[in-house]
């Protein structure tokens, strides 16, 4: 089987871990998805500017919320995932370049968009396999509602996000907007590959979404 890559944009690879450089970095809106990718989940640039936490109206931003800081390590105790972080970029077809494949145990992040903790929606994908052995999120189909996962961040905070729903979305008809688009609260997607496996497309048929918010 090919790898998957996560229903977002997963882009070129730095791994990271140490300083936070992105903190006063303005970021763009969450992106969208335009149509199906073969190679993993397609998603396009982003509708509109995001303005950050700094240019917010307070009262537009609800609940928890930690200030903007890396990821540096993606916690799962239910699934056994402890894998760090490397930065994820929208591609030149609109759509999130995947992590690196001779890595199964990393997760990438949509840079651009929220952090961990912050406010809005933070975009996190991992493989699910590689062409040689389960990956990273082989086992996020196991999660339930109320399950709890941890991000620790370069700031040396760790944000805690409880699930709220699983579900499972075709990429022919994969809801853009639902799963990208911006929230006033600090949520975060898991997201990777799932459903049967097209050998022609050499792509995988949907996607699997976790929905989870900062507690």
């Amino acid at each position: 089987m090919l790898l998957c890559a996560v229903a977002v944009l997963v882009l070129a690879v730095s791994l990271f871990g140490g300083g936070d450089t992105s903190s006063d970095t303005a970021r763009s809106d969450s992106p969208r998805h335009h149509s199906a990718a073969a190679a993993g989940p397609h998603v396009g640039r982003p509708a509109s500017p995001h303005a950050g936490p700094s240019t917010a109206p307070s009262e537009h931003r609800t609940g928890k919320s930690l200030p903007r800081s890396r990821p540096v390590r993606l916690l799962i105790p239910k699934i056994s995932v402890d894998a760090p972080f490397t930065d994820l970029a929208i591609g030149p077809t609109g759509q999130l370049e995947p992590p690196p494949a001779d890595d199964v145990n990393l997760v990438g992040w949509h840079a651009e968009g929220a952090s961990p903790g912050e406010p809005g929606t933070s975009i996190i994908a991992g493989h699910v396999d590689t062409t040689t052995s389960a990956a990273v999120f082989a086992g996020l189909g196991a999660l339930e509602k109320g399950d709890t996962f941890r991000v620790a961040r370069a700031d040396g905070r760790t944000a805690t996000f409880v699930v709220d729903s699983m579900e499972t979305f075709d990429k022919k008809n994969f809801p853009d907007q639902r799963v990208y688009g911006d929230t006033p609260q600090a949520q975060v997607r898991l997201i990777t590959c799932a459903g049967d496996y097209d050998s022609t497309a050499r792509d995988y048929t949907q996607n699997l979404v976790v929905f989870a918010h900062l507690v």
